[in-house]
């Protein structure tokens, strides 16, 4: 494995000072706005812009006393957010990427990020300055934090006699990327400058991208992990230009995305598994006819398990605007590896391959050929890891499976995060781990994501917690959702959640889909959904749903990443949240 230097060079600072020296006039950042105009506004910043405004607003944070402090980022898409990210991170502080209280209904997440990470700094824009006090006040946290913008570190970095701020280190933290939190307090990962400059040259290794070759395309929030290291880190890291859009101009009119794709050549972009099916449903007829995706370097389908259908789906949708399926690259992250872990190989299309469901709910890969009679998951590699180790681990015994086996992912490398912020324990247990009989100081990250080795490439097949076990058999709860949401047309795409309930001394399967919203659920539709929900079930996985949910529109919960949250759906459900619901009186049930 590549050892990652311990030099300044190995710091976003670093990487950004590079940058504005060799190409000081070069577009850096674009945004485009689609708030004010339907067209889009664009603004740009060149990399000497940002270098300066960075520097300036490092300057001041660092006269206001926030070295080795948090600084929370609380600013709206855009290059404000982009600038006081880096700002943060240059300034010796420790980031907090977040959101302002005006995303609606993570209310709560912000809130419960806040009090967990308690910067003494936020940084925000005037717009925003108002509310998210008010925000803060109301809930009677951060007392002691100081709300700053831009402008007012520009007027403390006047009165400093000091031009540069000291460089941060390598090892010096850069910001808590916190994880989705749907259930719990969120986690904040701390990822240091070496573990963010790691991962990007991981990323730019894995998709092949080149200075005055490439660029980014993006409308992931950049509080995500993937959003902050495709749209910011990377781009800094690689001096390539990056261009965003805000999430809700994609949710709007996902050609936007699109479009933005076909005017900038040589894109990396990414997206989960369900944005590329929003396309294919909401990107018709002469809107297609308008892209150009033959010059799109790489989409990468990531942060939920990549489904097959939606990749010959998106593919038959837009082959005739030049899409080729080596551009697809369905890929594996989180955030505790900072969030690239490894990719699809450049140049082949994605591996698409056939397992026996059973035999795979039992922890074994046997190959089959799909027919109607045999009960077949098809699943999609992700390629081989860049610069980082795998093993695949029996998560009880902490040994070693073989290739064909499914277990535990365990992982280590440089990008892999310190551990998780104020939670000493909890980071000793998943990112220190052991193999048994190995070396106890070897620092494995245990993943809590089971997949396996295939043909020399790694198969995702689930999440250990979000495992239903039935009669002792696996049952994978996304894989139970895909054929949900396929049973029967009243059922929303990517709006359904499975798992699992103590029925008496047993399991029960649950189901929880939402229903279209010009549909009012009478009673005779109601049973017409159930049956054939039951049947598909039933045919496809070998087990009967105990209890099954046809929801209103919206309120299946989601992570802020667009997730369905399922350990809130199950909590949900216990606490009798539709059942409440007047719509949903006339549930049916198991015997």
């Amino acid at each position: 494995m590549t050892q990652v230097p311990s030099s300044l060079t190995n710091t976003l600072s670093h990487h950004l000072a590079r940058a504005a020296a060799s190409t000081p006039d070069s577009t850096a950042f674009t945004f485009v706005d689609y708030s004010q105009d339907i067209e889009g506004v664009v603004s740009t910043l060149t990399w000497g812009a940002l270098a300066d405004r960075v520097r300036t607003a490092a300057v001041g944070l660092r006269q206001s006393g926030a070295v080795g402090e948090r600084v929370a980022v609380v600013a709206p898409q855009g290059l404000d957010y982009v600038v006081g990210f880096l700002a943060s991170a240059c300034a010796g502080a420790i980031a907090v990427p977040l959101f302002p209280p005006s995303l609606p209904g993570h209310e709560h997440k912000l809130a419960a990020v806040l009090q967990d990470a308690a910067p003494l700094f936020a940084f925000t824009t005037d717009e925003q300055r108002e509310s998210f006090t008010d925000f803060c006040a109301a809930r009677g946290i951060l007392s002691g934090c100081r709300v700053v913008t831009e402008r007012e570190l520009e007027e403390a970095a006047a009165e400093s006699p000091l031009t540069e701020p000291p460089l941060p280190q390598p090892e010096d933290l850069a910001y808590l990327q916190y994880t989705s939190g749907s259930t719990r307090i969120p986690s904040g990962v701390e990822i240091t400058h070496a573990n963010v400059c790691a991962n990007a040259r991981q990323a730019l290794e894995a998709y092949d991208l080149r200075t005055g070759r490439n660029c980014t395309v993006g409308w992931l929030p950049l509080y995500h992990d993937m959003g902050l290291v495709l749209a910011v880190a990377l781009p800094v890291v690689g001096h390539v230009p990056s261009v965003l859009m805000d999430p809700l101009a994609f949710v709007q009119q996902p050609v936007r995305w699109l479009r933005l794709l076909s005017r900038h050549p040589g894109a990396l972009t990414a997206a989960p598994n369900f944005a590329y099916d929003y396309c294919v449903r909401r990107v018709r007829g002469e809107e297609r006819g308008q892209l150009s995706l033959g010059s799109v370097t790489a989409m990468v389908n990531g942060s939920e398990p990549v489904k097959p259908g939606t990749l010959e789906r998106f593919q038959e949708a837009f082959a005739s605007a030049g899409m080729m399926r080596t551009t697809m690259r369905p890929s594996y992250g989180l955030a505790e590896a900072t969030v690239f872990v490894c990719a699809s190989p450049t140049g082949e299309e994605p591996a698409v391959t056939c397992f026996d469901r059973d035999e795979l709910g039992r922890g074994t890969a046997r190959v089959v050929e799909k027919t109607e009679e045999r009960n077949v998951a098809e699943l999609v590699a992700c390629g081989r890891p860049i610069d980082q180790e795998i093993v695949i681990v029996d998560p009880a015994t902490c040994l070693p499976r073989p290739d064909g086996h499914v277990g535990e992912i365990w992982l280590r490398g440089p990008n892999v995060g310190r551990g998780y912020w104020g939670r000493q324990e909890q980071s000793d247990a998943v990112f220190r781990a052991a193999l048994r009989g190995g070396d106890p100081s070897a620092g494995w990250l245990r993943t809590g994501d089971l997949g396996m080795y295939h043909d020399k490439q790694l198969y995702i097949t689930g999440r250990h917690k979000d495992l239903v076990i039935i009669d002792g058999t696996n049952h994978y709860p996304h894989d139970v959702e895909e054929t949900v949401q396929d049973a029967h047309p009243v059922i929303r795409p990517h709006r359904v959640a499975a798992f699992a309930v103590t029925n008496g001394d047993q399991e029960g399967l649950v189901v929880v889909a939402e229903r279209r919203r010009d549909i009012d659920a009478p009673r005779g539709l109601l049973d017409e959904v159930t049956r054939a929900v039951r049947a598909a079930v039933s045919t496809g996985h070998g087990v009967s749903v105990h209890d099954f949910v046809l929801a209103p529109p919206d309120t299946i919960p989601h992570t802020t990443s667009g997730k369905v949250a399922r350990s809130a759906c199950r909590q949900r459900y216990l606490a009798g949240a539709w059942a409440a619901d007047a719509l949903l009186q006339e549930r049916t049930r198991d015997a």
